[in-house]
């Protein structure tokens, strides 16, 4: 196919067409009680929503005295907070996990009035929240209680490893999963004793509003969550000179600047950042369930999504009539902002997004790339509404070849042996998620373990990775420090202390005992280690 050739999606005006978007969802009336909670006396500023351009709520701005005072109100809690038993903390938390799915409705509503995003796409922001407040609570009292661990000598050493609060944990949110993103950083880290300085996006401030006051209603004290508002450039580094942990999700370059700070107070930063992520389909693969698989891991939440698929390797055999179903596929997929569940894409989050969505298929066209399907920007549907966008042709002098281009946009490429196929998908200097679709799951298993990604889904595009929450998620080289998830995701949040207490033996000679009767000891011990390496402990 051609760019002039392409498969075009249905007309989705709203013209009385059934197919036209459905009437996006209304602003609940408790928006101006949510302001309420920001710690802010600055001036005000109102985002809007994407879906509709309108006014959403008036918000504070936070100033440095505020920032200042929300540390201290957070301090002066979490002392408190670290002596309440786990279990009665995981009780806040397994109450929380049932408000939120009581009262999904609202949170659907928030998140699409505040990110865009199609109603379905909101959903998993809701189910994530859910799951990562009953993980927790069911695994703290487990990876929290002192560990004994082995000590220099068996019987005469005895030691163990115990967990304490790192105090008050700055987490700085963004704004294309407001409620995940949020709670993924902010549930764990109450959990493990800390009070938490939390600064959401300001353009999706009511959703993290939002669940902060269910939290409250289950039982968390209110001061141990603190909430301050502001642009990041202004408010992020009034965190980062206070915390004593920082949780940033955002962009590299804004990463290694939060780094950097934190590196100078010797604190410690934990960063989720950019990439271009890819995936491979083996010359084995099941062509419909990898469309399918490639049509959810490149175009949900428009592929504002930290782990979308950016780029496409096919084998060789099968690269035409994927491109051919792909495309087909693509080109069929409904454009809407209704707050129903009809819609298969919703909108970008603002004129930015845009902006650099459309310059970097303007970009690639003007260099020789071939749009196959896609390419618009939809003003009849919402003001940021743009079609989901299949290129092939994409160069390294282009833009999007290894630009994050965050939006509803891909570029499939062809390769002939799995080594090249590897090799492309490590031609990046980011690492964050994978995927492989493979007939064979061993294969599959194989290939993905030859990616240089901290997260690789085996047919599937990124759920199988983000859902298994029982295991570790976070970047490689430049798409991050540290992760979220698993028990690393929980006891990153802590400082480890070991104590040892010694018996019978001193494991070093005294200082007044003649050079004989040191020598005798050192050969004593010595005796006592090579009958530890033969006993195999």
């Amino acid at each position: 196919m051609t760019a002039t050739a392409r498969p075009t999606f249905a007309d989705q005006a709203s013209t009385g067409n059934p197919t036209a978007p459905g009437r996006p969802p209304r602003l609940p009336g408790f928006t101006a009680t949510l302001a309420t909670q920001v710690r802010g006396t600055g001036p005000t500023y109102t985002p809007v929503s994407p879906l509709t351009g309108a006014a959403t709520v008036v918000l504070p701005s936070s100033t440095e005295a505020d920032v200042a005072g929300a540390f201290a109100d957070a301090r002066a809690a979490q002392r408190a907070w670290a002596a309440v038993p786990v279990d009665r903390r995981a009780a806040v938390l397994l109450r929380l996990h049932d408000l939120v799915l009581d009262r999904q409705a609202e949170a659907l509503d928030l998140v699409q009035l505040e990110a865009g995003k199609a109603r379905r796409h909101a959903v998993e922001e809701v189910l994530d929240t859910a799951i990562t407040a009953r993980y927790y609570a069911r695994t703290a009292g487990r990876l929290l209680r002192p560990r004994r661990r082995a000590g220099a000598l068996p019987v005469l050493t005895r030691a163990r490893e115990l967990r304490f609060p790192v105090g008050v944990v700055g987490v700085i949110s963004p704004w294309n999963y407001p409620l995940s993103l949020a709670t993924a950083e902010v549930l764990p880290a109450l959990m493990a004793g800390n009070a938490v300085v939390h600064r959401p996006d300001p353009a999706t401030m009511l959703s993290a509003l939002w669940v902060r006051t269910l939290a409250v209603e289950a039982g968390l004290p209110p001061a141990l969550w603190q909430i301050v508002a502001g642009e990041g450039a202004d408010v992020g580094p009034l965190i980062t000179d206070r915390a004593d942990l920082v949780c940033f999700t955002g962009s590299t370059r804004v990463g290694r600047e939060v780094a950097a700070q934190a590196a100078r107070r010797l604190v410690p930063a934990s960063l989720e950042l950019g990439g271009k992520n890819p995936l491979l389909v083996l010359d084995d693969a099941d062509l419909d369930r990898a469309v399918e698989g490639a049509i959810r891991a490149c175009f949900a939440s428009a592929g504002q999504l930290c782990v979308s698929i950016e780029r496409i390797y096919m084998a060789d055999r099968l690269h035409d009539e994927f491109l051919r179903r792909f495309v087909t596929r693509t080109g069929t997929l409904r454009l809407g902002v209704g707050g129903d569940f009809e819609a298969d894409l919703g909108s970008l989050a603002s004129a930015r997004q845009l902006d650099t969505v459309t310059a970097h298929v303007a970009d690639a066209v003007a260099a020789g790339a071939t749009v196959h399907t896609g390419g618009r920007h939809r003003p009849d549907i919402g003001p940021f509404v743009f079609e989901p966008t299949v290129l092939t042709g994409v160069a390294p002098k282009m833009r999007m070849y290894a630009e994050e281009t965050f939006g509803p946009v891909v570029a499939v490429y062809r390769f002939g042996t799995d080594d090249e196929a590897v090799t492309l998908a490590n031609d990046t200097p980011y690492g964050l998620n994978a995927a492989v679709f493979s007939g064979s799951g061993t294969r599959g298993e194989a290939v993905a373990a030859r990616i240089d990604a901290g997260s690789v889904n085996v047919d599937d595009g990124y759920s199988a990775v983000w859902g298994s929450i029982d295991a570790p998620m976070g970047g490689w080289k430049d798409s991050g420090l540290g992760g979220r998830h698993g028990a690393d995701g929980l006891l990153r949040f802590t400082r480890v202390k070991t104590v040892a207490r010694q018996r019978v033996l001193e494991l070093a000679p005294a200082y007044h005992l003649p050079g004989a009767r040191t020598a005798a000891w050192t050969g004593r011990m010595t005796a006592a280690l090579r009958l530890l390496r033969r006993t195999g402990l």
